[in-house]
């Protein structure tokens, strides 16, 4: 089986690039040392060099990323260790800074290709967020968490691309709940978290583990060996959800964790043998979790972690991190992984404050730009469990667009189909009283919050701006 990864590579690449690794055994592990080894010193100095390194990455034009998989997973490793995008630039060139040749890569229509799948979309929004670049704002074309909106399972609710590619969803609940708006909110309303959160709870492996395939229903797959990596992608996915670190899920892939680690090396042994991606993917979903891994658990009976594991695999000064520990040379992939986790950071960060004089922290579309399409992400709550999620297609006139508009755009173009079904009043200005043949009821009525804003009463002149993330619901 072959699964596209969000990130690096594909499971049957990885797996032969490991079939001649000896799986290493794991220690048990007896009373915990008082102290993590891996001194802030040398967390700094390993941020500080691999971040000299991922710089290395650069091409002459500016970019991290181009058609199909490449180094854009740059970004969130830069984003973790505290450095702007926007000041990351090939010769000092400030006209070919990273963030603003990744932004214009992201709006072309070209891109991802003529063939997308939900992990391109997930993957630009996380490592865009990381960036700078406002994910739903990237041009006045181009709207990210539309893109992935698009991807909803309406006979299988809660997935995000086919269910049997399970990491389309883990990555989906990262990239919607991870990359927030500018001012720091969650842009998607709880109802679609609750899905999310249901589907990857029903994938959990009966040994606390993840893997990358549909587990959900299959007694065979949920009993077969969970994945390294994969566990911390779910794990994060579920804590960036709104899961407590305390929830029994979240401790169960502690513990499973906590039984992989080889107790000389603090490396996790993952599924082919331990590595530096499988490790970074691992540590990042501690990370997530506000999960130290450098202590308690992940703090073996001789003194090492997953952490002092990581940085033994960097070349220094040099700064890259190699993939297996008996490789000689860096790799590109390994010293994303690899800093993104030393530097503290899950599979996003926001962006930090750049020291390029007059670069904002962020960049992004401030309103439609009229005659240009563009799309919106919808979900309408009928209050009973019965939630719709769409992208909705959208021509605007002018600066901004009115609910009902998007409303109306819904019932004849959004992708999945019947978002939106109906909808009263059919025009003018007034308060919606009828949605999907549901119409208001006492106290219960059809609200509108705007990426992540309270909700409030719902008309169809309720104003609507480029990049808004729309959650229509009924109830009190």
């Amino acid at each position: 089986m072959s699964l596209t990864l969000p990130g690096t590579r594909n499971l049957a690449v990885r797996r032969g690039l490991l079939t001649s690794v000896a799986a290493l055994g794991a220690f048990a592990l007896s009373t915990l040392p008082a102290a993590a080894t891996a001194t802030p010193a040398q967390i700094a100095t390993s941020k500080t060099n691999g971040v000299a390194y991922l710089k290395t990455l650069q091409a002459a034009d500016g970019s991290f990323a181009g058609s199909g998989l490449s180094n854009e997973w740059a970004f969130s490793a830069f984003a973790a260790a505290g450095t702007a995008a926007v000041d990351v630039t090939p010769g000092a060139d400030a006209t070919k800074n990273a963030r603003t040749v990744y932004r214009a890569l992201l709006s072309t229509s070209t891109w991802p290709s003529a063939t997308p799948v939900v992990t391109d979309y997930e993957r630009a929004t996380l490592n865009a967020y990381a960036a700078g670049i406002d994910p739903a704002r990237v041009s006045a074309s181009r709207n990210l968490i539309a893109d992935i909106y698009r991807y909803w399972q309406t006979a299988e609710p809660g997935y995000f691309g086919p269910s049997a590619n399970f990491n389309g969803t883990v990555f989906a609940a990262l990239a919607l709940n991870g990359a927030k708006t500018q001012s720091g909110q969650v842009r998607v309303p709880q109802s679609l978290r609750d899905s999310l959160i249901t589907r990857i709870r029903a994938n959990q492996h009966n040994d606390g583990g993840w893997n990358y395939g549909k587990a959900e229903g299959n007694p065979t797959q949920l009993a077969a060996a969970g994945d390294i990596d994969m566990t911390g992608a779910a794990m994060a996915a579920l804590c960036v959800s709104g899961v407590p670190n305390t929830d029994p899920d979240i401790t169960q892939a502690k513990a499973f964790l906590k039984s992989k680690l080889v107790a000389n090396s603090g490396a996790f042994n993952a599924m082919f043998g331990a590595n530096t991606d499988s490790n970074g993917w691992a540590v990042s979903g501690l990370n997530a979790c506000g999960i130290n891994p450098q202590t308690g658990d992940f703090l073996t009976s001789l003194g090492r972690t997953p952490v002092d594991f990581l940085i033994a695999q960097q070349f220094n000064p040099g700064g890259g991190f190699k993939y297996l520990p008996t490789d000689t040379a860096p790799a590109a992939y390994a010293s994303i992984d690899g800093l993104r986790a030393v530097a503290g950071g899950g599979f996003t960060s926001p962006p930090p404050v750049p020291v390029t004089s007059g670069a904002p922290q962020w960049v992004g579309q401030s309103t439609f730009t009229s005659g240009t399409a563009t799309s919106l992400p919808l979900t309408v709550d009928d209050g009973a469990g019965g939630l719709k999620v769409c992208s909705v297609p959208v021509t605007p006139t002018g600066g901004t667009t009115t609910l009902g508009a998007v409303l109306d755009a819904a019932i004849t173009g959004a992708t999945p189909s019947g978002c939106v079904t109906a909808l009263t009043p059919a025009s003018g200005t007034g308060t919606i009283t009828a949605l999907n043949g549901k119409a208001n009821s006492g106290t219960n009525t059809w609200k509108v919050s705007v990426d992540g804003a309270p909700f409030t009463a719902a008309t169809r002149q309720s104003t609507v701006n480029v990049g808004d993330t729309i959650a229509v619901r009924w109830g009190a």
